[in-house]
């Protein structure tokens, strides 16, 4: 009897030691499992915030006009125009051009289905996804009007704000070329000797026909203005002056 109680107290022991340790499986199983579910909760946050963010900023602007965003127009500088050349002068893809002015206003450029032009949905491009200069160029012979902005706007949250949210006045029907524009940045790296200048952190760019359905080359104009911040309404008044139909190709889309 005496080693019986033995075996008995024995296995009870052993069987006290499993249901701790299935005990302790079952919390640490859940331990796991709840800090997976905190990762992939911080996760999504991290990747939902930013959209959510843009989407809160970006809200100031829905019930403004164009040119009631940003600066007023007095912080631009007055508008140049030079002589244009480069029209229909395709270099092949992807063979680099060296633009002499910052930013590009005309010249020879790639035409490329799916990349040059860039596509007209897109209206607003970061350092991160922005096309190169080479493509941008081919919709400006298209009659686009691009702001370039450099890098202390990218820098600056309130200011690149604004800059997105002229952006978004310019979404709409495909087949309105009155929507021909597109904001991107100017970066240090496409600088190549040619800067903005001092104090001037936009630009507004347009490759005129020299004036609407003017059909000699011999006329046509890049056209400039520079600004110190963003300004929606030297932008409206700069787009009247210089429209898509004022362009090489502006029934291209």
């Amino acid at each position: 009897m005496a080693k019986k109680s033995v075996k008995s107290d024995r296995q009870a022991v052993i069987d006290e030691i499993r249901k701790k340790q299935k005990s302790a499986d079952k919390r640490r199983g859940f331990a796991i499992v709840g800090v997976c579910a905190l990762i992939a909760i911080v996760i999504l946050g991290l990747a939902i915030y930013p959209i959510i963010k843009r989407n809160r900023d970006l809200a100031e602007f829905n019930g403004l006009k164009l040119n009631e965003i940003g600066a007023k127009a007095s912080v631009c500088q007055k508008v140049e125009e030079k002589p244009a050349n480069g029209s229909s002068d395709h270099v092949p893809y992807p063979q680099e051009v060296v633009y002499t002015e910052a930013p590009p206003a005309f010249g020879s450029h790639w035409n490329e289905p799916g990349v040059a032009p860039a596509a007209f949905t897109r209206k607003f491009y970061t350092s991160n996804d922005r096309p190169e200069l080479e493509a941008l160029v081919h919709n400006l012979e298209h009659g686009y009007t691009i702001l370039w902005y450099d890098e202390t706007i990218a820098d600056d949250d309130e200011l690149l704000n604004e800059v997105e949210g002229i952006a978004e006045k310019f979404r709409g029907s495909s087949d309105n070329f009155r929507f021909k524009f597109i904001a991107a940045p100017w970066t240090s790296e496409d600088e190549d000797g040619a800067k903005f200048p001092e104090g001037q952190h936009i630009a507004f760019t347009h490759w005129s026909a020299g004036g609407n359905g003017e059909t000699d080359t011999s006329k046509q104009q890049g056209v400039w203005q520079y600004c110190s911040a963003p300004s929606g309404a030297a932008l409206d008044t700069f787009m009247t002056d210089y429209p898509y139909t004022d362009s090489p190709e502006p029934d291209a889309g």
